[in-house]
């Protein structure tokens, strides 16, 4: 005999009822965590839906309650480090709260690219969004647009009247400018990040800022592009600066990358060129990435906590999605942490 066909059929909420033995509104009211429902029976409501596999309808629930439960994040170029990381902060951060991530993301992020973004997400029904913000363009850009929703921005927002997260980039800088300092170098070089990023100018801002502190030569800065490539043409052009006397008589023996993946290149063209790191040179980086410890030598770095500014960002707008005050535009900084490794030390005098 042929055998009957699978019923493939999603159960549902009269399905679990009927097994459970009780009405459709007592499933409902157990699904929804109303407090009038017997222990007993709520127990065997559950084990219904545990036995059948029963997930409620999303979407039936958003159109009766108006509530999706899904938050928009917007990121420019999720391939660097930095914004990809802040992107799995945020959606982690989201599920804790009970609800799901919809990501637009692209190389940049222009006003006529915010726009569409935000016009998609909420075509998606997304309650509020996050926009992570770091070049300059694009934080004026959401500044001047009208949002569909509630909106957070990370790193753009602490110069504009929007609710912002961002990390203190200067503070940073200025560690980790001063750990090179208290080693005993005479003055630390610079490889920064493309000035249109709002954390590149932030950590050249707190660079410059230690040195003038400390009464110290601030040497003229190299600009990179976030790339290892970049780290290693500039590290080519510092190669050959090793062991001359510049200004005030401060030869080159320390030198600070805007992010650890120009650290890297910085360090292969100086191997390449017979410079030794630490001997000759002190390295540091910034961002701390999962591979830092394992340079050769181990690189000294800034580490930032991704995992916080995604706590940070999705509570405050939780807090804007739940009509919380107004009137006050808030500003949420968090710390960076000064990660010391092999990569730095004291210059022979």
């Amino acid at each position: 005999m042929p055998r009957p066909a699978e019923d493939t059929r999603l159960p549902t909420m009269a399905d679990v009822a009927q097994l459970a033995g009780v009405s459709h509104q007592t499933v409902s009211r157990v699904l929804s965590g109303h407090p009038n429902v017997r222990e007993v029976t709520r127990a065997g409501v559950q084990k219904a839906i545990d036995e059948l596999g029963y997930r409620r309808n999303s979407t039936a629930r958003a159109l009766a309650t108006r509530r999706t439960r899904t938050l928009g994040v917007v990121a420019a170029d999720t391939t660097l480090f930095g914004p990809a990381s802040t992107v799995a902060g945020l959606a982690e951060s989201a599920r804790a709260e009970g609800y799901m991530v919809s990501t637009v993301s692209g190389r940049a992020l222009s006003r006529l690219g915010l726009t569409e973004a935000l016009q998609h997400l909420g075509e998606w029904g997304v309650e509020g969004a996050v926009v992570i913000t770091p070049q300059r363009e694009a934080a004026a850009a959401l500044f001047e647009l009208r949002h569909p929703f509630p909106v957070v921005t990370v790193e753009g927002g602490h110069d504009l009247e929007l609710p912002s997260v961002s990390v203190d980039q200067n503070l940073g800088a200025r560690l980790v400018t001063d750990h090179l300092l208290g080693c005993g170098h005479r003055t630390v070089w610079h490889v920064a990040g493309p000035q249109d990023w709002l954390e590149a100018a932030a950590r050249l801002a707190g660079w410059r800022a230690a040195l003038k502190a400390a009464g110290a030569e601030v040497p003229p800065p190299l600009i990179g592009d976030w790339s290892p490539l970049s780290g290693y043409r500039a590290g080519q052009e510092l190669a050959g600066r090793v062991g001359r006397r510049g200004a005030g008589g401060s030869d080159l023996t320390a030198v600070f990358a805007a992010n650890d993946q120009m650290a890297l290149g910085i360090m292969r063209a100086f191997r390449e060129a017979g410079v030794r790191i630490p001997v000759d040179v002190a390295i540091a980086g910034f961002d701390d990435i999962p591979e830092a410890e394992f340079f050769a030598p181990p690189l000294t770095t800034v580490r930032q906590d991704f995992a916080a500014v995604g706590r940070a960002s999705i509570r405050l707008l939780l807090d804007r999605i739940e009509g919380g005050d107004r009137t006050v535009v808030p500003h949420h900084v968090i710390e960076p942490q000064l990660i010391v490794r092999g990569s730095t030390t004291t210059p022979v005098v």
